[in-house]
């Protein structure tokens, strides 16, 4: 399977599935290519499975990457593209024994020590935040904002770290892009900002793409 990321991650959101469902297909139709399913709640393992159903179809009609948040046994049963681990789930080095070398396997970090041990993990790509305060997410860590995120990029310059692409998280607004894409960072990864007005994904996406093109000039 290609691994190729992309450069907006979609976190899926809602207390129900049909909110759920409601919102994966609104941030489909908007233009997103990869998915990761986030239900914290779901009441029963059985809910859970039937939205992970729902999800997977949704994004192979779209043919968008489908990632399942934290449960690689679901991950495996689904065959999902891949699976987000946070740093109290399974181990990356496990995760890939059970889903193989294929899989996409994604970490969470929220500090430099955080990001070296997801590097020496070797996971595909890391989820580094919170950028500021969201009512997404549950139990959050310290918020990095900007400096933050300057300051681990520069520890990871100064220290020669070869990093594997790092993607901001944590309550982004679209202005927030420009300057997280300067000093480093590959990508974003949010929720509410697509939910709140699905027409940003294609600015987004139009940023990202002359980026791209003006890298390789």
């Amino acid at each position: 399977m290609d691994k190729k990321l992309s450069k907006i991650q979609y976190i899926s959101n809602g207390l129900t599935i049909e909110e759920q469902e409601k919102n994966i297909r609104i941030a489909l139709d908007a233009g997103i290519k990869w998915v990761q399913l986030r239900w914290k709640n779901p009441g029963s393992e059985l809910k859970l499975f039937q939205l992970a159903e729902i999800c997977k179809k949704l994004c192979q009609s779209y043919q968008a990457t489908f990632i399942v948040n934290d449960h690689v046994d679901l991950a495996r049963q689904l065959n999902a593209d891949g699976l987000h681990l946070g740093l109290t789930d399974e181990s990356v080095e496990n995760a890939r024994l059970l889903l193989g070398e294929d899989k996409i396997i994604g970490g969470t970090a929220n500090s430099y020590t955080d990001v070296l041990q997801r590097c020496v993990e070797k996971c595909d790509y890391i989820g580094l935040g919170p950028f500021r305060f969201t009512e997404t997410k549950q139990k959050l860590s310290p918020i990095l904002g900007i400096s933050g995120y300057q300051e681990i990029m520069d520890k990871l310059k100064r220290d020669q770290v070869q990093a594997v692409p790092i993607f901001a998280i944590g309550g982004l607004q679209e202005n927030d892009i420009v300057i997280l894409h300067n000093i480093g960072i590959q990508g974003i990864a949010v929720s509410s900002l697509i939910q709140k007005d699905p027409s940003v994904v294609l600015r987004i996406n139009q940023f990202y793409e002359k980026e791209y093109v003006e890298d390789w000039r």
